[in-house]
């Protein structure tokens, strides 16, 4: 089985049924799904996707997510080793890198996770998406 990197680009893609790649992000997991690929993700990106959920699709929409998606998910644990390297990453990376997507980007080389659920620039700039 092999590990898959989740970003909230990927989350909020397949909450939200007008988002342009939503339908790109149903095919994308349910492939995922099908091949029984670990999902994999950060503390950071959970805290992220929870206040992006909660303030665009409310509550509800939040308790589903925590009850049925994210069981789904292994999480690692931000500490302050991989946010002290996340932040030596973002001091170094492009213009509009985020902290969240810093941090995941130390989190998957450490972890050596080569793919990644995303709908964000960065993680092509990276090299990482479905194969």
């Amino acid at each position: 089985m092999s590990a898959v990197f989740v970003d909230t680009s990927a989350v909020l893609a397949l909450l939200v049924g007008t988002d342009r790649v939503h339908a790109d992000a149903v095919e994308a997991f349910t492939k995922l799904r099908e091949r029984e690929a670990e999902l994999v993700t950060t503390s950071y990106v959970l805290v992220e996707a929870y206040a992006l959920i909660d303030r665009r699709l409310g509550r509800g929409a939040l308790t589903s997510f925590r009850e049925s998606f994210a069981p789904l998910l292994r999480v690692i644990w931000v500490g302050a080793a991989l946010h002290d390297r996340g932040l030596d990453r973002l001091g170094n990376g492009p213009q509009g890198l985020s902290l969240v997507d810093a941090v995941s980007f130390e989190a998957i080389r450490e972890h050596r996770i080569l793919e990644a659920f995303a709908f964000d620039r960065h993680f092509d700039q990276e090299g990482l998406g479905i194969q």
